[in-house]
């Protein structure tokens, strides 16, 4: 296919890695605060729905970036493995789906999974900025 046929996806992309980065921030802000009122034993039903709706939100993002990049690179190179940046993208997205089942086990009988939560979350931070990089440097392969 056609180069300008996928412009329309790579905004998209772009727009969603925005959107994952911004979820992020608003995960780790909701993240520290449901922990200190959980530390000072107060109610926190409003911000842990909103922490609960956010990493939905990402989990659905990341999956459209992959679909994304799926597309696009088979599309149009014909099969994938051109650069680092499919083994970030699987990173980002193994990574999230790990903190996404961890986060529905964590209860006062398992205590593993608030750990593997959190680090899996702190694991995330970096990989975002690898995929970040990476994701940069193939969108420039694109641009004239």
């Amino acid at each position: 296919m056609d180069l300008p046929s996928f412009l329309w996806l790579w905004k998209i992309a772009a727009w969603s890695m925005g959107l994952t980065i911004a979820a992020y921030v608003v995960l780790a802000t909701t993240g520290w605060f449901v922990f200190r009122a959980r530390k000072a034993r107060r109610r926190r039903v409003l911000l842990k729905s909103i922490h609960q709706t956010v990493g939905v939100a990402i989990v659905g993002l990341v999956l459209l970036l992959l679909a994304i990049g799926i597309v696009g690179t088979l599309g149009h190179y014909g099969s994938l493995g051109h650069s680092v940046h499919l083994v970030a993208g699987l990173s980002t997205v193994v990574l999230v789906l790990l903190s996404a089942w961890s986060s529905t086990q964590i209860a006062p009988r398992r205590p593993w999974a608030r750990t593997v939560h959190v680090s899996t979350n702190v694991t995330l931070f970096f990989v975002l900025a690898w995929v970040s990089w990476t994701g940069w440097s193939v969108v420039q392969k694109y641009l004239p």
